[in-house]
């Protein structure tokens, strides 16, 4: 008899178990009704990364009003791409700017479109610098920022005019505004010479690309050689708060009196769901609200439409930075989506500086399988015209290509121009693995390569590893940088069991970025290529 209790004593505490285990799935596993219940009432909002900063105090008012919302970020023509294939995954995109919206495959996929602020996207030069060309306190023109760059007298950086909401901006801006401002821009005036030969020499001051916003703002303020840089006008406060934290030149920025390029950044509804509208409409009427305009303007956005607000808070938009928010701004129009596309083109094939990109590839031991392939397959990617042109990072006719294979020393280095690259991507195919990594040594090669170039071009060291580098030392290549007094950014890419501290210090030297490939290789690849 007492084994018979005993035996059901335990039939009972396991039934309990069970019971639990199922309410518990049920109520809070990964596909229980309360998880369920949340994904269902949350509204997603894809967003450009400049909103960000704002994210705090929207989730606060979104949970005093039983709004259940979750941000995901990416950049502005990456939304584009992403909405043309995954628009069923959100509800709403934050964009910085709503041109990009008439870029979408379903044109009737967004409803509710307003504009919750405008940021300008214009110059900042160190203000000394500023003064030196006369620039503070006079009406500027496009036409005098041209001169300035033909005579040489700026140079600066911006971000990259494929990859890049601000890039983009800027160019499209500089591109209606030096056309004469045309009531509607159209194909034939793209091919117009004198426009061609303007704005090829706006670009020919670019010294350094980035292909996000917010590195190129870590990149300008690690430097203090750059003088000048392009950017939003909200971007371009907080250098100038980091500039004067640090007791150094702020930025003086340049408002053309002929057109200044407008970010207008737009919230839009995306119809997945109508239930969700109801929440979407308490988010936007928040930002539109007095209580939304005041953050969003304390973040260095303008929240005021007519133009001109003389009460505007000095502290955010300094006079002394050369805002003047009681000023007209004359705002230049974006061109049509086909008129966008073929201008892009025409900014690749023609107009941006031509760029010398030295490729720094392991061929080491380790390379042996999955990773030799992979390296091979992204590299064929990158110079092979037509695959890369789909991402518009296709290399230019202008462009010069210069690849440094390494395993134990440099092994190879083979040179070729941006649209002759099949000797280039046979030699990457045939090439064998084997021996020990080098990879001081190929960038040390990769720096004499591009010293030696002319300042027509820029200059780009692209470098990947999978392993250890355990041939040469740090120190003899921080010798060499800083001896050789150069500005080269080496951008490197982890790969397999890469050491991630050993490529961020060489990042660190030069000013420059590490890239994740562990995960995928081609879009680590493709991402570093727009930085350059």
């Amino acid at each position: 008899m007492k084994k018979s209790k005993n035996n059901n004593s335990l039939l009972w505490v396991f039934g309990i178990i069970i019971f639990l285990v199922i309410v518990y799935t049920a109520l809070w596993g990964e596909k229980g009704i309360v998880t369920e219940a949340v994904n269902k009432n949350r509204i997603v909002v894809l967003s450009s990364y400049e909103n960000k900063v704002n994210e705090d105090e929207i989730i606060k008012f979104a949970r005093k009003n039983k709004v259940n919302v979750k941000f995901e970020y990416m950049g502005d023509l990456d939304i584009v791409s992403e909405l043309n294939t995954n628009s069923s995954n959100y509800d709403a995109v934050w964009i910085s700017n709503s041109m990009w919206l008439y870029m979408l495959n379903n044109s009737y996929l967004t409803s509710d479109s307003k504009s919750v602020s405008i940021s300008p996207v214009v110059f900042g030069i160190k203000k000394s610098k500023a003064e030196e060309l006369g620039l503070v306190g006079k009406d500027v023109t496009n036409d005098d920022i041209l001169n300035l760059i033909r005579e040489k007298k700026i140079k600066y950086v911006m971000n990259s005019v494929t990859q890049t909401n601000t890039g983009a901006t800027a160019y499209l801006g500089f591109l209606e505004s030096l056309a004469g401002n045309p009531e509607v821009l159209t194909e034939d005036m793209l091919n117009d010479e004198k426009l061609i030969n303007d704005l090829t020499a706006v670009f020919s001051g670019v010294e350094r690309v980035s292909g996000d916003e917010d590195f190129l703002s870590e990149m300008f303020l690690k430097d203090d050689q750059f003088e000048a840089v392009i950017a939003a006008e909200s971007s371009l406060i907080d250098i100038n708060n980091s500039l004067i934290k640090d007791k150094k030149d702020p930025l003086y920025l340049i408002y053309p009196t002929d057109g200044v390029a407008v970010n207008d950044s737009t919230f839009a509804f995306i119809n997945n769901n109508p239930d969700k509208e109801e929440g979407f409409l308490k988010l936007q009427g928040y930002l539109l609200s007095d209580e939304g305009q005041e953050m969003l303007a304390s973040n260095g956005l303008r929240t005021w439409y007519g133009g001109v607000n003389p009460k505007a808070n000095d502290k955010v938009f300094n006079k002394n930075w050369g805002i003047d928010t009681s000023k007209y701004l004359n705002v230049t129009k974006f061109p049509s989506k086909d008129i966008i596309t073929k201008a892009i083109n025409l900014y690749i094939e023609e107009l941006r500086k031509p760029t010398h990109v030295v490729f720094c590839l392991d061929y080491s031991g380790s390379m042996s399988g999955d990773g030799e392939e992979e390296l091979k397959s992204a590299m064929n990617y990158i110079l092979d015209y037509e695959q890369a042109s789909k991402d518009k990072l296709q290399f230019s006719k202008k462009d010069k290509i210069t690849v440094i294979t390494f395993s134990s020393n440099v092994k190879n280095v083979w040179d070729g121009t941006g649209q002759d690259t099949e000797e280039l991507i046979n030699n990457i195919n045939y090439e064998n693995v084997g021996g020990s990594t080098a990879l001081y040594d190929a960038i040390i090669k990769g720096l004499d390569v591009l010293n030696n170039e002319g300042n027509e071009y820029t200059k780009t060291i692209i470098a990947m590893t999978d392993g250890e580098i355990n041939v040469g030392s740090f120190n003899q290549l921080d010798r060499k940088y800083t001896g050789s007094n150069t500005k080269i950014p080496v951008y490197s890419i982890t790969f397999g069991d890469a050491n991630p501290r050993q490529l961020d210090d060489i990042s660190e030297l030069t000013n420059a970025k590490t890239f994740d490939g562990k995960k995928n290789l081609l879009q680590a690849f493709k991402e570093v290529r727009s930085y350059n």
